[in-house]
């Protein structure tokens, strides 16, 4: 076993003191600050070519990766081991008044302890196993872990029959701009120093599935990650005469509550399944106040899924959608023939129909109508869209849509289903081949032979539950899945592109090894040590020695 926590619990502390919340300068300088420490550790001041500091690609803020490599001595094999891991953070703003402690672990404990705090928590703190602070679980102290390996073994080379390499990412609590620009390095390095990329260990936090749970995780794959998102027509009308039009909202409503937590949407695999969507933003596209209904609304949701594509999805969601339109349909019509009985007034029925197609459907019915005067019009919309750097991708993209939808010739009441987001593919670890048998094996033996020394149960599972950079370093998607997203993302190649080729060449298993502690993304965010500090990096660090055949 490695006598590794103090120094682990150092970088830690070193690592949290750092500022370095996503899409903020801190988020560079970290990245500044890992490769200036790396870079003057004897290893890599002689094999300076070791070490990269690389800005991300295809990103319009200044920031960086780290990534590092270990070439062992012990032998000459090439089988190599990916270490990863992000440096950045959520915001601090959920400290309130000590939003100054936030990053400064004992100033902040010693804080805690004249706060209010729940009884799990007080225990906690007062245990002098835990320790607080924003970025200690999620995910500096599992970063901590890895650096303490590479660094192992750049002081022990001759301990290593293969190779080691640290990738420190950045931007995973945002758009993954960090993996998804290191997977050009990684390529590059594999070509150039005949890297055979075994397996990638992620080091993201672990947490408690229930209240009372006493397992500490690991998991073998991940959960992929979309977002369905839908663009609703209504017919506009002035509020004075309400059921001459039909309020989008009224169907977005509807939509949302035929979607959201509806368990009929959880994708169950391998015996586990995801939880159901839930909506991220519900909104109407009018720009100010008026008398008048709303020409459109946008509404978008989380989805998980584990053995899905995102071609299922959109067929699944077209379903949903249909019937959420025909329930608001029969809900309006049943209420104007009330209102109409209360009020005298002559009923008349309603001709609108259920009306659900997809962004690719859409566009393709445009192309045929218009040819070439659409897809123009379009691309310089686009290019002017562009220009506006307050619209993120989700909103970019509703714009896209409600432009497109312009030249609609049928105008009546419609729902247009596309993605506007990142896809974090799902990945599934079976033991399908050599190298996801070989790391399923290592998983398994590292765990009954560190097990005996832990108090708490190591347990398997098959998904990471929570989006992860693990996402992007195989592929379990066919092209059809992959296609599905391109072409019913309406900022594609424009706001957003993402090459799943690369993540398919690169296409290494992955697990998640990481540090426990609870209420990561909050104020009370902590990390148990014992765990945290020397079984995750020996567990690590066994799995490594078992893929290289060192042990």
């Amino acid at each position: 076993m490695l006598d590794c926590r103090e120094e682990v619990l150092s970088l830690t502390k070193e690592l949290v003191k750092i500022e370095s919340v996503v899409n903020t300068e801190g988020e560079a300088f970290i990245s500044k600050y890992l490769y200036k420490i790396l870079s003057e550790s004897p290893y890599f001041s002689r094999n300076n070519d070791h070490l990269v500091l690389e800005q991300t690609i295809q990103d319009d803020r200044e920031r960086y990766n780290v990534l590092a490599f270990v070439k062992g001595t012990k032998g000459t094999s090439n089988r190599t081991v990916i270490l990863m891991g992000h440096v950045d953070t959520v915001g601090i703003e959920d400290y309130n008044q000590l939003r100054e402690e936030a990053c400064d672990p004992e100033r902040l404990m010693a804080s805690l302890e004249s706060e209010d705090l729940p009884p799990s928590a007080r225990a906690q703190l007062d245990s002098g196993d835990w320790l607080f602070g924003r970025g200690v679980l999620d995910m500096k102290s599992g970063v901590a872990s890895h650096l303490y390996l590479l660094n192992h073994y750049a002081e022990h080379p001759e301990e290593l029959d293969g190779n080691l390499v640290l990738l420190a990412e950045c931007d995973e609590e945002d758009s993954s701009h960090g993996v998804l620009s290191a997977l050009k390095t990684l390529k590059r390095w594999k070509k150039e120093h005949g890297f055979d990329y075994t397996a990638a260990i992620n080091a993201d936090f672990v947490a408690p599935r229930y209240e009372g749970d006493e397992n500490r995780y690991i998991y073998k794959g991940t959960v992929g990650k979309l977002l369905p998102s839908f663009f609703i027509t209504g017919a506009e009308t002035h509020v004075g005469s309400a059921f001459e039009g039909l309020d989008p909202n009224f169907i977005a409503a509807e939509l949302t509550r035929q979607i959201n937590y509806n368990p009929e949407l959880c994708n169950e695999a391998f015996g586990e399944t995801t939880v159901p969507p839930v909506s991220l933003k519900q909104t109407d596209l009018k720009p100010s106040y008026t008398v008048q209904t709303a020409l459109a609304a946008y509404v978008y949701y989380n989805f998980f899924i584990h053995s899905w594509s995102p071609r299922d999805v959109l067929e699944l969601l077209k379903d949903q959608a249909t019937i959420a339109f025909d329930r608001a349909l029969s809900s309006f019509t049943e209420r104007y023939a009330d209102y109409c009985e209360r009020s005298g007034e002559r009923f008349v029925q309603p001709t609108w129909t259920s009306r659900v197609m997809t962004y690719e459907e859409m566009e393709a019915q445009l192309i045929e109508a218009h040819g070439e005067a659409f897809t123009d019009a379009m691309d310089a919309f686009k290019a002017q869209l562009l220009k506006d750097s307050t619209l993120d991708t989700r909103m970019f993209a509703a714009r896209v849509v409600e432009e497109a939808w312009k030249w609609m010739r049928d105008k009546t009441p419609a729902i247009i289903l596309f993605y506007s987001s990142l896809y974090s593919p799902r990945i599934e670890l079976t033991g399908k081949d050599a190298n996801e048998a070989n790391l399923i094996n290592a998983l398994d033996e590292a765990v009954e032979a560190i097990q005996p020394s832990y108090p708490h149960p190591i347990v398997t599972r098959n998904f990471f539950p929570y989006i992860s950079d693990m996402s992007f370093v195989a592929l379990s998607d066919d092209d059809e899945g992959i296609n599905a997203v391109s072409r019913n993302n309406p900022g594609w190649g424009t706001k957003h592109h993402v090459d799943y080729q690369d993540i398919r060449d690169l296409n290494v298993p992955v697990i998640n090894v990481g540090p426990y502690g609870l209420d990561a993304h909050k104020k009370l965010e902590r990390m148990e040590m014992t765990y945290s500090l020397e079984v995750v990096p020996n567990l690590t660090n066994l799995i490594i020695l078992k893929l290289l055949g060192t042990v």
